[in-house]
C-alpha cells in the first residue's frame, strides 16, 4: 500500500475553545443563577442559542444577542442574564497542558497560531490565554465575518502569515473544522487532551 509523504511540521494552529480555554455555558449560567433550573434556562437563552453562532460570525452585536436572550427568558431572570452576559468569560478555565505546549513549541522554533470562531468579547478572552504570548499571529471569525469550517479562513490565516499549508499542523476538537483545515492541505488533529496531541507530535519527531 501506497504510504501518503507528510510535509515537516513547521507551524501549528490551535483552536481556542476546548483546545486553549475551556468552554462550559451551562457552568458560567449556574455561577449566577439562584438554582440549576434557572442555570438551564440561561444557558439555553444565551449560550446554547443558535444566536451564539451568529455572536461568533460578527453579525449580530453583543447587544442584539442579549435582547435575543431576554425574549426566550422570563423578565424575572433579566437582571441574571445581564451579569452573566457581561462576565461569563471571567470563568473560562485555561488548559494548562496545552498551553505549555504551546510555550514550548515557539521556544523550539516553530510558528505557533490562533484560529477560533469567536466574538468581538474575544479581545478580552486572550488576556485568559496563558500562551498568548508566544503565538505568533491570530484570526478570529467576529473580525473576517469568516467561520470555520470555510475553507477561507484558514487561508486568511496563510496568506496574512505568509504560511505554506501543508507544513502547518490544525488543532481543534471539532472534527468538521479539523476537515475544514485539511481541504486547503492543512494537516489535522482532533483534539482530545494535551497529552494525547504531544505524544503525536512525539511520534513524528516535533521537538519540544
Amino acid at each position: 500500500m501506497e504510504r501518503t509523504v507528510r510535509a515537516p511540521l513547521r507551524n501549528f494552529v490551535f483552536d481556542m475553545g476546548q483546545v486553549l480555554l475551556g468552554f462550559d455555558g451551562l457552568e458560567y449560567a449556574s455561577a449566577y443563577a439562584k438554582s440549576d433550573e434557572d442555570a438551564a434556562l440561561l444557558d439555553a437563552a444565551l449560550f446554547s442559542s443558535p444566536t451564539w453562532s451568529l455572536l461568533d460570525a460578527g453579525v449580530v452585536t453583543e447587544t442584539t444577542m442579549e435582547r435575543v436572550a431576554r425574549s426566550n427568558l422570563p423578565e424575572r431572570l433579566w437582571p441574571t442574564l445581564h451579569e452573566c452576559f457581561a462576565n461569563w468569560d471571567c470563568h473560562q478555565r485555561v488548559i494548562p497542558g496545552t498551553n505549555e505546549l504551546v510555550v514550548r513549541l515557539h521556544e523550539a522554533g516553530y510558528g505557533c497560531y490562533l484560529l477560533s470562531n469567536a466574538g468581538v468579547r474575544w479581545w478580552h478572552q486572550k488576556d485568559r490565554i496563558t500562551s498568548f504570548h508566544a503565538m505568533d499571529g491570530w484570526v478570529v471569525s467576529a473580525w473576517e465575518k469568516l467561520m470555520k469550517p470555510d475553507p477561507l479562513i484558514y487561508l486568511t490565516l496563510c496568506e496574512r502569515f505568509g504560511l505554506t499549508p501543508e507544513e502547518c499542523l490544525f488543532i481543534d476538537d471539532n472534527q468538521d473544522n479539523v476537515r475544514g483545515a485539511e481541504v486547503i492541505g492543512m494537516q489535522g488533529h482532533v483534539f482530545t487532551t494535551a497529552a494525547r496531541l504531544e505524544a503525536e507530535l512525539a511520534d513524528r519527531g516535533v521537538l519540544v
